[in-house]
């Protein structure tokens, strides 16, 4: 299938729509692809994305990484629903044998704590992990450097890992394949953008969008999937929801002498993370020397972070990484939702049928099955079936009832 050929169409089919989704990123196409494969559900639905690359975002710039180390049992559930989404990707979609069967490279994450509070807050939170299943494990400093020697812990009390559906997995595959299924079934994408949103009489719900190139298209519901510009569409409806912009940087090196054994995603207590990239590859990432809301269109790289910050811890925890050479870099964005840090998912509280499924704050992509999982149940029944995201609820918001993850890298 040519995908570009979709890409083509500027004007969308028809006038009127069941669903538009704002957004054909990861979100919206996994929202998209739920759809399209539910067998109770024959509407009609249009994908709105407004930069067909997708180079800029959320989607693009990720370190594609899955882990069950949250603080929270629902975050963790979401995570095993994922793994096993991966591991049977192309029994999701259908079995069609084009689709790659997929692995996850179960590295695991690496948590680690030089201070009291930190120790004892891996302490408490492995307990919720194992009630939930998950397979983490503490470490002693004699234990991590008995079977990683190349960590320095003089400075450690305890480490926290899972090799268990920890790790690395292809979500640039699977986001393909999401966005390609979605369309082989009668998802109509269309590049163009979002300007306005339309309420009813009685400002309930939304009857219509619309778009740049003039169109006006009118809707039973609509999907705010628009990654980082979550408040710039809500907006267009009065309506306040707390996600912006955040920088994070990655870079990819080699090192003089690579590691004798696969490196976890290590979580420094710095709060920068590492970990094995290729066989002699490893990649960084880390917030930036400030760590707040920044314009949509500003991914430029902070030219001293590097040098004077990341590459020193790394080199204080893995001393092997002393002579290493940078390969590539970039910067990516967060959809931050500074209230919680979660997911915000499901209805507005006034406007009925505009749904939100925004605010991931970096672990959106390990979250997209479950989530577009959920959004299409509730579009199509009007409640969550197999996973309960209500904790997720816009009225959480509203309420002043925060529903924070401690786990946040």
């Amino acid at each position: 299938m040519n995908l570009n050929s979709h890409w083509g169409q500027k004007i969308p089919t028809k006038s009127t729509y069941d669903i538009v989704i704002i957004g054909g990123a990861i979100m919206g196409s996994a929202t998209a692809c739920f759809l399209s494969n539910n067998k109770d559900f024959n509407g009609s639905v249009l994908v709105v994305e407004k930069d067909p690359t997708y180079e800029f975002s959320s989607t693009s710039r990720t370190n594609s990484c899955i882990r069950q180390q949250f603080s929270r049992n629902l975050n963790i559930q979401i995570s095993q629903f994922t793994a096993d989404f991966v591991k049977n990707f192309r029994t999701y979609l259908g079995g069609d044998d084009r689709i790659p069967e997929l692995h996850i490279q179960n590295y695991g994450y690496m948590y680690l704590a030089d201070d009291e509070s930190k120790a004892q807050s891996l302490l408490s939170i492995h307990k919720t992990q194992l009630k939930a299943g998950a397979g983490t494990i503490i470490m002693t400093p004699d234990e991590i450097k008995r079977k990683y020697p190349f960590y320095n812990v003089k400075d450690i009390l305890l480490g926290s890992i899972n090799t268990i559906d920890e790790g690395y997995w292809d979500g640039g595959t699977v986001f393909d394949w999401l966005r390609r299924s979605a369309i082989n079934n009668g998802i109509e994408y269309i590049s163009d953008e979002v300007v306005g949103i339309n309420k009813n009489s009685k400002g309930s719900m939304v009857k219509s969008i619309r778009l740049k190139s003039g169109e006006l298209i009118g809707c039973g519901a609509v999907v705010n999937a628009s990654g980082t510009r979550a408040s710039e569409i809500s907006e267009m409806l009065g309506i306040k929801v707390p996600v912006e912009p955040r920088k994070r940087y990655t870079w990819v090196f080699s090192a003089e002498h690579p590691l004798e054994r696969e490196l976890p995603l290590t979580i420094d207590p710095s709060g920068i993370h590492v970990r094995q990239d290729g066989p002699k590859t490893y990649l960084a990432g880390s917030k930036g020397f400030s760590d707040n809301k920044v314009d949509f269109n500003d991914f430029s790289m902070d030219p001293n972070l590097w040098e004077d910050y990341v590459w020193p811890k790394i080199v204080k925890r893995i001393p092997a990484f002393e002579s290493i050479k940078i390969i590539t870099e970039w910067v990516g964005h967060y959809a931050f939702n500074t209230f919680d840090q979660n997911a915000i998912i499901g209805p507005h509280s006034e406007v009925k049928n505009f749904m939100f499924i925004n605010g991931f704050s970096g672990h959106g992509l390990q979250q997209s099955p479950a989530m577009g999982r959920g959004m299409s149940e509730l579009l199509i029944y009007g409640k969550y079936r197999e996973l309960d995201l209500s904790s997720f609820s816009y009225d959480r918001i509203i309420n002043n009832e925060p529903f924070f993850e401690e786990a946040i890298i």
